[in-house]
């Protein structure tokens, strides 16, 4: 006879998607839940990262049995009332207990009728999923995994499937769909082995914050391009530099690279400590306190995350007072200007 799985405890799960959703980390949601790391990540796993979609018990009708009708059976049924009785006491038709207790009780749950089980099986049955295009289209499947191990975007790919059958509605993808197919493995349609075919090559799905909800990565408020000195434009002085960041494989090394916009002479800086906002800010100090005060005016750079302490540069400057400070993105003097 079959051992009973482990039974879910569906509102901690509910709970930790919920927690994910507002920005808090796994483990972090994990300790404030209780359970141990290896639950959490394994529920992200079964998902592919994608929180599953379940109809919250409060939206649900009245019409259907909820987990707490379901533990009022399953302790009713404990204390030896039959079906009529347990129907009685909670106000239902027979037919309803009767086939509650005939359709979320298996054989090997050897005649005990477990509420919080029988609730489960009973949401993972109202789902319903349908079967997705690409599960029931092999010519269609077989077309996307031609492009995906092609490394094609599913962006491209979607592109791609209305260009070749324009006349088929019924094959067209949107990306997302595509991503949903990789990161739900088998349910999807696709082999969750292609996500290593993707750009990022993430095995799980990583949640992105709407523009609205991310927190400023700048200290201080960025001077926009228009901002700029119009003789910047001119290229006809020394000291207008434009900046910007090389990351090499794994962001395991990088160099940030300056060019006078006048003369196109481009000086490479080191940064063999790393790339952080605080790094690049030290190293582009030390650059730029070799250079005569003339060349130094402003420095063009794009909003990227190294760039997101520019207003302490002069305030950390090591040069002497008979020089003046580094350009010091944010500043008065110089500028962070936004480039893209």
């Amino acid at each position: 006879m079959a051992r009973r799985g482990r039974k879910r405890r569906l509102e901690i799960e509910a709970e930790y998607w919920r927690l994910l959703a507002a920005g808090v980390g796994t483990v972090e949601a994990c300790k404030q839940l209780g359970i141990g790391r290896k639950t959490g990540y394994r529920w992200r796993a079964e998902s592919g990262g994608i929180p599953p979609v379940v109809l919250p018990e409060a939206s649900r009708s009245g019409r259907y049995l909820s987990l707490l009708d379901r533990k009022r059976i399953a302790t009713l049924r404990e204390q030896g009332l039959g079906v009529r009785g347990i129907a009685e006491r909670l106000g239902r038709a027979p037919s309803t207990v009767s086939r509650e207790l005939r359709r979320n009780s298996l054989p090997h749950d050897n005649g005990i009728y477990d509420a919080d089980l029988a609730h489960h099986r009973s949401l993972e049955r109202n789902g319903r999923p349908r079967r997705v295009k690409l599960a029931a289209d092999h010519e269609l499947k077989a077309e996307v995994q031609a492009k995906l191990n092609l490394e094609w975007s599913p962006e491209q790919i979607a592109a791609h499937l209305r260009a070749l059958w324009p006349d088929r509605p019924e094959r067209h993808l949107c990306h997302e769909a595509i991503y949903r197919a990789l990161y739900q493995g088998a349910r999807g349609g696709l082999s969750r082995t292609l996500t290593r075919r993707l750009r990022n090559g993430r095995p799980l799905r990583k949640r992105r914050r709407r523009s609205d909800q991310r927190a400023a990565r700048f200290v201080a408020p960025a001077v926009l391009i228009d901002r700029r000195p119009p003789i910047v434009e001119l290229r006809t002085r020394l000291g207008d530099w434009e900046g910007d960041l090389i990351v090499g494989p794994r962001s395991r090394s990088a160099v940030a690279t300056l060019v006078d916009r006048r003369t196109r002479y481009l000086r490479l800086v080191a940064l063999r400590d790393g790339h952080s906002a605080g790094q690049l800010r030290d190293a582009l100090i030390a650059a730029f306190t070799t250079l005569p005060e003339q060349a130094r005016r402003t420095l063009t750079w794009d909003q990227c995350s190294e760039m997101a302490r520019p207003a302490s540069s002069r305030r950390t400057s090591p040069t002497a007072s008979s020089s003046p400070a580094p350009p010091a993105p944010g500043s008065a003097a110089p500028t962070r200007t936004r480039t893209d």
